[in-house]
Parts: C-alpha cells; sequence; structure tokens
C-alpha cells in the first residue's frame, strides 16, 4: 500500500463515502478519525481490501489527533471533520468556532510529519449573502457573521498561510449542498423524504423562494478523487456542486411528487439568520473534474429510495 491517506471526520455522510470510493483503490490505506458527535460507526465503511482503518478521534483535541499522525504517517489528509447542519450549528455557536482548533492541529501535523497535500471541505457559507451569480471561486465578500461561515473562511486562511510559510500544498473544495444515500435526516433531501415516505408534514422556513443547488455523492466524489488522483487545483479552491437551481418549495413538491406522497407543505416562519436567499456555484472548474453529465435531481432522490439502506430517522 503505497498511499497512507488520513479522513477526518470519516464517520459522517461525505467523509465515509469519501473514504469507501478510496478504498476501492488497494494501494490506498485509509485511517478514519471522528469524535461520533454527528457522525456514527454504521457508517464507517468495511473494505475488500481491508485497508481501512478507524480509531475514535477528536481532531480538536492536539494530544489525542497527534499520536494518530505520529504513528501513521500520513501522505495526504481530507480534512472534513466539522460540526454541521444549520440548526446545530446555529444552536452551538461556540462548539462550531472551536473548530478552528481542529484546523490548526491539522495542518500543524501535517507540515511536521511530511504530509504532501491537505484537503480540506469547505462550504458555499464562505459566500455568505451573494454579491454575484454565478458564484465564482475568486469573489468571497465575507459578509457572513455566521461562526459556521467564519470558520469555513479562517479555515481556508489558514491553508493559504500554511503554503506560504511552510510549502505545505493545499486544495479546497467548496461544497453546495451534497446529498446522497448515507445523508442524515439533518438535511433538507433526506428530511423532506422522510416525511414524505410517512405521509407527514413537510416543513420549510419563510415562502420557500429561496434557492439551492444540490449535488449528487456520486457527482461529489468523481470530482474530488479526479482532484486526488490528477493532481488538480493544487494549492486551488473548486466550487463542488452544479448549477441547477431549484427553490425549496419546488423541492418539497418534487419529492411529495416522486415519492407519490400524501404529505402537505406546511410554511414555518423564516429562519432569523442562516438562510441565504440564493445558491448557484460557478462550476467551469467542476465540469473539468467531473468530465460527464450531472445526476439530475430525480434520478438522485430516485437512487435514494430505491436504496435499502436509507433509514427513517
Amino acid at each position: 500500500m503505497n498511499r497512507k491517506i488520513l479522513v477526518t471526520g470519516g464517520a459522517g455522510f461525505i467523509g465515509s463515502s469519501l473514504a469507501e470510493r478510496l478504498s476501492q483503490d488497494p494501494d490506498n490505506y485509509i485511517v478514519i478519525v471522528d469524535n461520533l458527535l454527528t457522525g456514527s460507526l454504521t457508517k464507517v465503511p468495511r473494505s475488500v481490501h481491508q485497508n481501512i482503518k478507524f480509531i475514535k478521534t477528536d481532531v480538536n483535541d492536539l494530544q489525542d489527533i497527534s499520536s494518530v499522525f505520529l504513528a501513521y504517517r500520513f501522505d495526504y489528509v481530507f480534512h472534513y471533520a466539522a460540526v454541521v447542519g444549520v440548526k446545530r450549528t446555529l444552536a452551538n455557536p461556540v462548539m462550531v468556532l472551536n473548530d478552528i482548533k481542529g484546523i490548526n492541529n491539522i495542518l500543524s501535523l501535517s507540515k511536521n510529519t511530511g504530509v504532501k497535500r491537505v484537503f480540506y471541505s469547505s462550504s458555499s457559507e464562505v459566500y455568505g449573502e451573494p454579491v454575484e451569480f454565478p458564484q465564482n471561486e475568486h469573489t468571497t465578500p465575507l459578509n457572513s457573521r455566521l461562526p459556521y461561515a467564519i470558520v469555513k473562511n479562517v479555515g481556508e486562511a489558514y491553508l493559504r498561510s500554511f503554503k506560504r510559510e511552510y510549502d505545505l500544498d493545499f486544495t479546497i473544495f467548496r461544497l453546495f449542498n451534497t446529498y446522497g444515500v448515507k445523508q442524515s435526516t439533518d438535511f433538507v433531501i433526506s428530511k423532506f423524504i422522510a416525511a414524505a415516505l410517512r405521509d407527514k408534514d413537510i416543513t420549510i422556513f419563510g415562502d420557500g423562494s429561496q434557492t439551492r443547488t444540490f449535488c449528487y455523492i456520486d457527482d461529489h466524489l468523481d470530482a474530488t478523487t479526479n482532484a486526488f488522483y490528477n493532481n488538480i487545483l493544487v494549492n486551488d479552491v473548486g466550487n463542488i456542486g452544479t448549477d441547477q437551481e431549484i427553490s425549496v418549495l419546488d423541492l418539497a413538491k418534487l419529492v411529495i411528487q416522486i415519492t407519490n406522497s400524501r404529505s402537505v407543505i406546511v410554511h414555518l416562519p423564516s429562519l432569523k439568520e442562516g438562510d441565504m436567499t440564493r445558491r448557484k456555484p460557478d462550476i467551469t472548474k467542476m465540469k473539468d473534474l467531473l468530465g460527464r453529465d450531472f445526476t439530475r435531481l430525480e434520478d438522485g432522490i430516485r437512487t435514494i429510495l430505491r436504496n435499502s439502506n436509507f433509514v427513517l430517522s
């Protein structure tokens, strides 16, 4: 096994999916760390090549994560550990800000142990309330006061600073609403599907006119692993998402239609903060990374419905 790879947050939806994809190459040995705050052991993949190791570790605890780095001497790091979810991040702002410790720990240990490149899971939240469309990687207005957006911006600044001062290579992925089979019902598509399958009310904040784009997990993984294997986006940033906008109201209607549900859409008061009016990334880099057509939203939803692992929780 030629490449030792650390995936932080690897018991979460995206991190575990990434680890599973990387494990398909027998030349990779993947160590997953996760504190299981929002992750789950049920999502940790098993590999036919016996090249995945899970260690319960908190990246925000320097002593805890240091021992892992010193034991394995990684070649590459995917730093995906973070407090996520709109409601959770709004309710726990100090916990969110604590993730800055983890970013510093990961980068300090990476530059001291010979890591070749750090891949960072950033977010569309760095764009705040957008000032242009589509949202281009080199236009970040820094106008959001939300701790989650601030932490992601700080994380990106850390990566650029460690490159400048220590020559530690990086790649930043700005994620736009990835969805798929293993996603928990804390997130909108899985939440809507879970409600629709039970014929329960589907609740949306405000009038539902806010728009989002949704990227199916296979598209996400094809793009990000292409960047990894082919040395693309080295010391650069790329949006990971599609440009197919849909309003939250129309998304709810689509889920009801596909599931043939009797659910009723119920409007709740708008969130006071954190629910941006529009999201639409510039996908120039994403299209090059993917090299094929995007998965249609309807097809992605149907794949989730067909998969027996989808848990109504």
